[in-house]
């Protein structure tokens, strides 16, 4: 199982860093010598991924992102690791698709983002296999993602950043077989599309015969992206919050 996790973004709702987003420090975690240290951002969608069985982990990055590299090599799954890059910040369709080329045939890819927190860890897990399938998770400002419109646990329409969405569930992660990735790319190679959201390639997706389900199971969902997200992930992962009623 290959888990791609899109970190070549530029960050824009938090400049100026000194560092990538990705790298941001949310929590605390303990190393191999049990020892506390920060805990990178980016490490909870590696550690969800891992959850599920992803036996290797693609990291999109930009040229300029040099430090998640010496980062997680220092990570206990290191070997898992691998790395592209996008040269040119053109949309997360074309970061997802970077990964095509290590894709192997038989296999299912997860999909997050690494600048997001969100529970249940084990929410891989709950997406059906050898499906395109959406992780759900409901929001007080849909508006701001890609709210995603059900019939029962099929999706109609992924509705990308609309002024009034008709739902507040949001899809956090998903994963599909590689076959369907292999469809997802050849349906965004041809002239005049080249999404920039995966949204509306789901759309055009679904609108030719495609098949996407959602999971409703998300519980809680921090994009750590804005200022106000990030105070959010650091207040809900202190102690006293995690301890509390999930």
């Amino acid at each position: 199982m290959l888990g791609v996790v899109p970190a070549a973004g530029a960050a824009s709702r938090l400049q100026p860093l000194a560092f990538s987003k990705e790298m941001l420090p949310v929590g605390s975690t303990f190393d191999e010598r049990g020892v506390e240290r920060p805990k990178a951002v980016s490490e909870f969608l590696v550690e969800r991924m891992i959850e599920a069985g992803a036996d290797r982990i693609c990291f999109v990055i930009s040229p300029e992102k040099t430090d998640i590299i010496p980062y997680y090599a220092r990570h206990p799954a290191a070997r898992r690791f691998c790395y592209v890059v996008q040269e040119c910040p053109n949309g997360l369709c074309d970061a997802l698709f970077r990964a095509i080329q290590i894709l192997r045939q038989d296999e299912d890819v997860l999909i997050g983002l690494p600048d997001t927190v969100w529970f249940p860890v084990a929410g891989f897990s709950m997406l059906p296999k050898r499906n395109l399938a959406f992780l759900l998770f409901p929001v007080d400002d849909p508006h701001r993602f890609d709210a995603v419109v059900t019939r029962g646990s099929t999706v109609s329409e992924i509705q990308v950043k609309a002024d009034e969405p008709e739902t507040n569930w949001v899809w956090g992660a998903f994963r599909m077989p590689a076959c369907v990735f292999h469809e997802l790319h050849a349906l965004w190679c041809e002239p005049g599309r080249r999404d920039e959201y995966v949204g509306t390639l789901v759309n055009a997706y679904l609108c030719r015969g495609g098949r996407a389900v959602a999971v409703a199971a998300g519980e809680r969902y921090f994009d750590v992206g804005t200022v106000d997200g990030y105070r959010a992930a650091i207040d809900a992962l202190k102690p006293t919050a995690l301890a509390g009623p999930r």
